[in-house]
């Protein structure tokens, strides 16, 4: 719930300073010379950007948490086996077995989002973020019955 409540409140901000920036940049254009609009439309293209990239990464986030709540409601979340050091880190020897496990059980049944769910998690725990978002996303579109792209 902690980490639902940051991001809700990251995405406010972020919503808030993407609107002040746009401001700035409609009154620079309003002021009709030639380098305050280029400037103008250059400012508004930044929250534009931002504002895509921010709604395309919580539709990700809701997406890959509904297929978390579907595979805890089958019963098939992974456990988490994972020795961890004094400190609380995750032992990478323990990472790696487990994911040496999971890339085996992906390999088996390529076509399942489950597989490739508990997959992107081991990716995660080894932290190996663009393989966990690859894999996440690959669960993604096969629960939703499409094509994944191949890597």
């Amino acid at each position: 719930m902690r980490a639902k409540l940051t991001y809700a409140l990251t995405a406010a901000v972020l919503v808030v300073y993407f609107v002040l920036v746009g401001s700035r940049g409609v009154l620079l254009i309003e002021t009709g010379t030639p380098l305050t609009v280029t400037f103008g439309v250059a400012v508004l293209i930044l929250p534009g950007i931002g504002l895509w990239f921010l709604w395309k990464n919580t539709q990700f986030v809701r997406r890959a948490n509904a297929l978390a709540a579907e595979l805890d409601a089958e019963g098939g979340l992974p456990v988490d086996e994972l020795r961890r050091t004094p400190s609380g880190r995750i032992d990478r020897d323990s990472a790696d077995e487990v994911f040496a496990r999971r890339k085996a059980e992906t390999e088996a049944a390529p076509d399942d989002w489950r597989t490739w769910f508990r997959l992107a998690v081991a990716y995660h725990d080894a932290r190996d973020t663009p393989r966990a978002r690859k894999a996440m996303q690959r669960a993604i579109a096969l629960h939703d019955g499409k094509q994944p792209e191949t890597a």
